[in-house]
């Protein structure tokens, strides 16, 4: 029987979801043949692999977002030159791996794991723990003589049944408590990855990590939801009373001293979700004195086209009703969006404009045409001059911020790598 040694690749923007994987491996494979490290820089992982046993499987996980593609390609080009083995196998997942599998597998890794990554990561392993091929997992692509071989996507998951982070490793963050998004926008991969439908994790669940980490001496807890105000909910209703017992819950597990952030990083809430009632119970229980909105465009068309699902009208009514409860609004505006004519994006620029001058932060953004999503084969977003320029005012007065000028150029880079493959 074999031993295995998994070594989280481990970078920032895929911390939930690694914490997610090796809290699943440590629940559900308590195998003492299995080891788990955590490689938190480039030169950590070097060593470790440098260092890895011909006498066991190393399996590196990798997981990025599509803008991180051509920097992770590389990455594992570098490695390979000097830790090549047939002992040590590359698993990448996530929201490209699992779009662009093919793509992902031709720049060098060895499998991939298409879809939700709990239930594939543990019969990944169990696979190699039992000296059998991985090839016949659920959700696992590999190449075949070239040739894409894939066996399905991974598991819908529950929540309830994987931890959101893992304890045993010293892992800990923010706690997923909704997977899927039914709105399913179209620049969007949240509900291409994880299905148009709510997953919610229940609130004695969320409640009992919580003191976890409570115990652990956390004092800040933080949710991951695509849109907050949907917890509880199955539709686009907003649920206030599973929302009030959930925040509840867990201030009275975490302790009167906790910080509690809800609609802020890394989870929004949309604009029609923003209420008085909604502001007013927030504020008995949340730390953030600000929520992040996404209002996308001033474009009624673009928003449609979109299929955002909300009005223009909606966004300013939010922002109002921020100002006025005592909460700092911080709208997401995504410029460049497929079918924007100048026209659209001169509305977006002033709506942006209204919203600023009534006291909210505007933070920018350019569209990428994100594998996975219907806008997947569109153009690179763009921004006209004139919208640049109304950017760059508003944050010289500190009433905008945002990456759009770099995500110009990803855009493009985007695209390219898509060309790349046609």
């Amino acid at each position: 029987m074999a031993e295995v040694t998994v070594v989280v690749n481990f970078t920032k923007t895929a911390r939930a979801a690694f914490n997610a994987l090796v809290g699943a491996l440590a629940t559900h494979v308590p195998d003492p043949r299995l080891h788990i490290t955590v490689a938190r820089t480039h030169q950590a992982l070097d060593d470790i692999l440098i260092r890895a046993s011909t006498d066991t499987y190393t399996v590196v996980l990798w997981s990025f977002y599509s803008p991180q593609f051509n920097l992770a390609r590389a990455h594992l080009q570098r490695i390979k030159l000097h830790t090549d083995s047939p002992h040590i196998i590359h698993l990448a997942g996530g929201v490209h791996a699992s779009a662009e599998p093919h793509q992902t597998l031709r720049a060098g890794f060895d499998y991939v794991a298409i879809g939700e990554g709990e239930r594939i990561i543990i019969d990944f392993v169990r696979a190699l723990l039992a000296d059998q091929s991985p090839t016949t997992v659920q959700g696992v692509a590999y190449l075949d003589d070239e040739h894409l071989r894939r066996n399905g996507r991974g598991e819908l998951v529950d929540l309830n049944d994987f931890p959101p982070f893992a304890p045993q490793h010293h892992l800990f963050g923010a706690v997923e408590i909704t997977r899927g998004c039914i709105y399913a926008c179209k620049f969007c991969q949240t509900p291409y990855v994880s299905k148009a439908r709510f997953r919610h994790r229940s609130v004695e669940n969320v409640a009992h990590y919580a003191r976890i980490m409570r115990a652990q001496g956390f004092r800040d807890f933080r949710f991951i939801s695509p849109t907050a105000l949907s917890y509880g909910s199955a539709d686009e209703r907003v649920n206030l009373d599973a929302i009030e017992t959930l925040l509840s819950a867990v201030r009275d597990a975490a302790g009167p001293d906790a910080r509690i952030f809800f609609g802020t990083f890394p989870s929004e809430v949309r604009p029609e979700h923003v209420t008085r009632e909604a502001l007013r119970m927030l504020k008995k229980y949340v730390y953030n004195d600000n929520l992040i909105i996404g209002g996308q465009s001033g474009s009624q068309r673009i928003l449609d086209t979109s299929k955002r699902g909300h009005t223009v009208e909606a966004v300013v009514d939010a922002v109002r009703l921020c100002i006025e409860e005592g909460f700092q609004p911080n709208v997401d505006f995504l410029f460049g969006l497929p079918g924007e004519t100048p026209l659209d994006a001169e509305q977006t620029m002033t709506l942006a404009q209204t919203l600023a001058q009534l006291g909210a932060k505007i933070h920018n953004h350019t569209f990428m045409p994100l594998p996975g999503t219907p806008f997947k084969r569109a153009a690179a977003g763009t921004i006209d001059t004139t919208t640049q320029d109304a950017i760059l005012r508003l944050e010289s007065h500190g009433q905008a911020y945002g990456k759009w000028k770099s995500q110009l150029q990803t855009a493009q880079e985007l695209v390219h790598i898509r060309n790349e493959d046609t």
